[in-house]
């Protein structure tokens, strides 16, 4: 097995005297799909969080490859509706400088390419959330990090957007670190799974977890 991109040991993180993740750990490495299931509450978007950095656990280690390049995609995204922000746009401030050229090739890859002057505030759920993978793109990341990737999408919707996220690990040999709460649609888009519940349920090959 190759280096790993991500490497959660132990993670232990408590709030308000609550436990909220229990000795948890996990790996992602380059060209895996690494899938995050469990109920509300489980404790997942604070996992993902403690994979970004963003927060520190109470106990246990983090570990990433140096230098490695990470996208991020939130649960979701608040925007005023009154602030007519287009897609185009909403691009260009989280990437100042991005060409038209490097627009077009990023939001063609997601299937997009024909929302880059619509609000934001106006795109369908999975309008938006080809957008905001769009956009966890900008860095040419390493490691994709998808908190709930299809949420607020329909079936058809969630389908195609595994499919994307599966042919983008394919072409550009990236880790992805997605969380999800649907277990039947994922087990067929991932290859690793970690159940949680606070604690590590099972994890292992979508089939044997199943």
């Amino acid at each position: 097995m190759t280096e790993s991109l991500l490497h959660l040991h132990n993670i232990r993180l408590r709030r308000d005297d609550r436990t909220i993740l229990d000795g948890v750990s996990l790996k992602v490495h380059a060209g895996e799909i690494h899938t995050v299931i469990g109920p509300n509450g489980a404790g997942k978007t604070s996992l993902v969080r403690v994979a970004l950095g963003l927060i520190t656990a109470d106990s246990g280690e983090r570990r990433v490859r140096p230098g490695l390049r990470i996208g991020y995609m939130p649960q979701k995204l608040e925007l005023n509706a009154s602030l007519p922000l287009s897609v185009k746009r909403f691009l260009q401030l989280a990437r100042p400088g991005l060409s038209a050229v490097d627009m077009d090739q990023i939001l063609g890859d997601v299937g997009a390419r024909h929302v880059a002057a619509t609000p934001v505030t106006r795109l369908s759920g999975g309008e938006l959330q080809r957008v905001l993978l769009a956009r966890a793109r900008l860095r040419n990341p390493e490691l994709l990090v998808l908190d709930e990737p299809a949420q607020g999408v329909d079936i058809t919707g969630q389908e195609e957007l595994y499919t994307l996220i599966g042919r983008m690990r394919d072409e550009r040999g990236l880790g992805v670190l997605m969380v999800s709460h649907d277990l039947h649609l994922v087990m067929a888009a991932t290859d690793h799974v970690l159940c949680l519940n606070q604690h590590v349920c099972c994890e292992g090959h979508p089939e044997s977890v199943s």
